[in-house]
């Protein structure tokens, strides 16, 4: 995975949380939560719901939906492994 790939991943991830803490707190002012466990709960299940919406649209309407996840496209992860496992020699063994 390239560095514009996992900084990607991290910045479609972070714009969905920052949407559920606004609308959590704009539902704290305006409804009148009571608790801040509520405002917690809220916020996250928003953002979910956030990110899950627009992801499907995303991926099955248009790539445009992409932008409300803060980057136009989704990170391009590789089929296989980008690394291979190096040779290491047996340890010899003493007094053999």
């Amino acid at each position: 995975m390239t560095v514009y790939d996992t900084l990607a991943s991290l910045w479609r991830t972070f714009v969905p949380v920052l949407v559920g803490t606004v609308a959590a707190a704009l539902a704290h002012a305006g409804i009148g939560v009571d608790t801040a466990a509520a405002t917690v709960w809220l916020g996250s299940a928003f953002s979910a719901a956030y990110y899950a919406l627009f992801r499907v649209l995303e991926a099955h309407v248009s790539a445009r939906f992409g932008w409300l996840l803060g980057l136009a496209r989704p990170p391009q992860y590789p089929s296989a492994p980008a690394y291979t496992r190096a040779a290491v020699p047996p340890t010899p063994v003493k007094g053999a």
